[in-house]
């Protein structure tokens, strides 16, 4: 079964600390709940796992991840994943993200991103529309770490400013120095508890027809 998903997502942070935090696969990958990586097999690929907790029971996947470009110049990184887990269950993905410009505002941004993903085994059961919620509740979530995450990257402001001179060097008071952000803990884990609530509900509705 494939699902296709095509989702925009206004963060308020720039785009250049966006960019930063997006070409650094390791760094991104950690906003995604439950996903880590765990080896760097070559330039362009990764060894990685995925986990889902639901109350004591908890599903483990693993694969790989390659880079298949990555473009500084238009802010656009193209990956494609695939995994399996031990109740023979897999999934792959193919996924295009790309950071642009609020044009309401030049300190903001857009995350842009396209996937598509096709399951097999025990997952394709659930249906299209149950998958295309879950998945979308899936990537809000990374959406909200990536936004925390992103607005603790210093500025490009604060990086390339030279030091200032101290007091009576040229007459002039030193400029203050502004403490870095502190580093927002973000949500490891997938809400398992959640998924299952969310395919009860389109479950009961494609049953019962849509509450009113």
């Amino acid at each position: 079964m494939e699902v296709k998903l095509d989702k925009q997502y206004p963060l308020d942070v720039d785009a250049d600390r966006a960019w930063a935090l997006l070409s650094d696969l390791k760094a991104t990958a950690e906003c995604m709940p439950g996903a880590q990586i765990l080896e760097q097999l070559s330039d362009t690929s990764y060894k990685g796992a995925v986990k889902i907790k639901v109350g004591p029971a908890v599903a483990q996947f693993g694969g790989t991840v390659d880079v298949i470009e990555t473009s500084a110049e238009t802010k656009t990184v193209v990956l494609r994943g695939k995994g399996a887990d031990k109740g023979g269950s897999s999934a792959s993905m193919d996924l295009s993200a790309a950071i642009a410009v609020d044009p309401a505002n030049v300190n903001h941004c857009v995350l842009n991103g396209s996937a598509a993903v096709i399951v097999n085994g025990k997952f394709a059961q659930f249906g299209g529309r149950m998958m295309v919620q879950v998945s979308e509740m899936i990537l809000a979530q990374f959406v909200e770490n990536f936004r925390q995450t992103a607005l603790t990257l210093p500025t490009a402001g604060d990086a390339s400013a030279p030091a200032s001179a101290p007091d009576g060097a040229d007459g002039a008071p030193a400029a203050p120095v502004t403490p870095a952000s502190p580093r927002v803990a973000v949500d490891k884990e997938i809400n398992g508890l959640s998924i299952v609530w969310s395919l009860v509900k389109s479950w009961w509705q494609g049953i019962f027809g849509a509450s009113r």
